[in-house]
């Protein structure tokens, strides 16, 4: 390689260093949680649910409203078609009434009547059809109406308690998603520590192979190995080199992986605190994996509150429902004012006045409506009941199968670890008996392998374990990354 080429990957291997970011897993939880999507529309899901209960609230006080309008007409209006004879009367003083002042026959004194029998009246007074013409061309007139619910079925109190519930559900469904937000920043930060695991191992077998090349071309120079053994040797390095490239790439994308579920930018490089310690046995589960009594774990289990809230909000919805078969009864006040107004005679000009009241509704007969919409809800909550209750099986399922892939894992990291020891002092008598000369290359290279296979199980199952334990505490309910580790 040119000294050129080798200082500029010395430049790019430096400045990728410098870029880098340690982060541990409790701080890749925090910067998910925070930038997560889902998790910010679940605090917005919470801020509408918190408005929609104050919204529900509003319902018991009185609802003040004002309405107004303006009207144009294109006639007036007037009380008669025509002017108007009203007959008079004059006061009898010996009656102490008022008679009606007819037209009377001079001989006998008797009220005159036309042909079909009406009488005459003697006087009358005008009533001109103008003066009872009133102008309505501009109507202007607007009202102030409160209304104060008294008994509505129970429909105000039923729409409250839903809205109390359905915060609760948005805060369970928020931390229902906390929880697997968790679980996949987990998977991806351990995988970065696998990879990186298995980086350094690849590397230590294409250390071995190459140190292995190296001896078996001494021996062919010196006549103690043929060709053969070291075109053999040349092609397993190859093909680890090859596989080492591959860990690489893989190391890489696993970084971008771990970043992108943290919020940040694809290309920042994290380099997580633990990549350095894998191997150590300071971490330990408990030997025994016990399963604790199922109606606790339900009631940690934010999905199983979930459905029990989904639960109380049809019961309400039936209450809602209910309602709407039952007598409603309001109290009602007004001001309502015009202009033109007639509380004083004619007159242009705003004028108003106060009425109270009180509004009875009661349902008769709605064809089995809403008998009907009360049975539909009423299905719906036994829908719900039957759907928590499948959930209940289904995590106490999920419970059992974590304990025992949890349990599995222990065993199977335990054992890895007994293998490696196996591997490593395996490979050390090969090496040992390739030098004395006892062993052939073959047997070298198939220790090798052994060793490489024992590492890789190793690692496997050391993350696995490390997983399986946070899928345990998720199904369990006890899942906590401020404390989780």
């Amino acid at each position: 390689m040119r000294p050129r080429y080798v200082l500029t990957a010395l430049i790019l291997t430096m400045a990728t260093a410098l870029s880098a970011r340690t982060v541990t897993l409790d701080s890749c939880r925090a910067m998910a949680l925070d930038a997560n999507r889902r998790l910010l529309i679940g605090k917005e899901r919470i801020k509408a649910a918190g408005y929609r209960h104050k919204e529900a609230a509003a319902a018991y006080l009185p609802a003040i409203d004002f309405a107004g309008g303006y009207t144009y007409n294109q006639k007036n209006i007037s009380v008669f078609d025509s002017d108007r004879l009203l007959p008079t009367k004059t006061f009898n003083a010996g009656t102490g009434e008022y008679v009606y002042n007819l037209v009377r026959n001079p001989e006998t004194g008797e009220p005159v009547r036309t042909g079909d029998g009406q009488y005459i009246p003697e006087t009358v007074a005008l009533i001109p059809k103008e003066a009872m013409t009133y102008d309505v061309h501009n109507v202007f007139f607007g009202a102030v109406t409160l209304t104060q619910p008294v008994y509505t079925g129970g429909r105000i109190m039923a729409m409250n308690r839903i809205a109390r519930y359905a915060g609760q559900l948005a805060r369970a469904l928020h931390d229902s998603e906390v929880g697997e937000v968790i679980y996949a920043v987990d998977g991806a930060y351990w995988q970065v520590v696998s990879l990186k695991a298995r980086q350094r191992l690849a590397g230590g077998y294409v250390a071995l192979l190459d140190s292995l090349c190296r001896n078996v071309r001494a021996m062919v120079a010196a006549g103690v190995a043929t060709h053969s053994d070291l075109l053999s040797v040349e092609v397993r390095l190859n093909q680890a080199q090859v596989d080492k490239t591959k860990v690489d790439n893989g190391l890489t994308l696993s970084r971008m992986e771990l970043a992108r579920v943290c919020g940040l930018p694809v290309d920042t490089v994290l380099v997580t605190d633990d990549e350095e310690r894998t191997g150590e046995t300071a971490y330990c589960l408990t030997p025994t994996v016990s399963i604790p009594d199922m109606e606790s774990v339900y009631s940690r289990r934010q999905d199983v509150r979930a459905l029990e809230l989904q639960v109380k909000i049809y019961q309400q919805e039936q209450r809602v429902a209910m309602s709407s078969m039952l007598p409603n009864i309001a109290l009602t006040g007004s001001y309502a004012f015009s202009n033109p107004n007639m509380y004083d005679g004619f007159s242009r000009r705003f004028d108003g006045a106060f009425s109270v009241g009180a509004v009875i509704t009661v349902p008769l007969w709605h064809w089995g409506g809403n008998y009907n919409k009360y049975r539909a809800a009423k299905t719906e909550t036994v829908i719900r009941r039957l759907e928590l209750d499948d959930a209940k099986e289904k995590i106490e399922l999920q419970v059992n199968q974590a304990a025992f892939r949890t349990r599995e894992a222990m065993l199977a990291y335990h054992t890895s670890l007994v293998n490696l020891d196996k591997a490593v002092e395996n490979l050390r008598t090969a090496q040992l008996g390739f030098r004395e000369g006892t062993l052939t290359t073959d047997n070298v290279m198939e220790a090798q392998t052994a060793w490489l296979k024992a590492g890789s199980e190793k690692i496997d199952a050391e993350i696995d374990m490390r997983l399986c334990s946070v899928y345990l505490q998720k199904s369990l309910g006890t899942l906590n990354y401020r404390t989780t580790r």
